[in-house]
């Protein structure tokens, strides 16, 4: 994974988190929090995978 596809990455985390924070219907806010703990999963997964230079 590129340095530029973790930077879309975090930029994409960062989007949710915002709208997470702006929605105000329960049932939305509770599925973008768990988008966000998916792409935050993902990310962790990816940048482990780099360090440890296995694909």
């Amino acid at each position: 994974m590129t340095n530029r596809q973790i930077r879309e990455q975090e930029v994409q985390i960062a989007r949710y988190q915002f709208l997470s924070r702006e929605v105000t219907d329960p049932l939305a806010s509770c599925l973008l929090r768990a988008i966000i703990e998916e792409l935050e999963a993902d990310l962790r997964r990816d940048r482990a995978i780099d360090q440890s230079g296995f694909e």
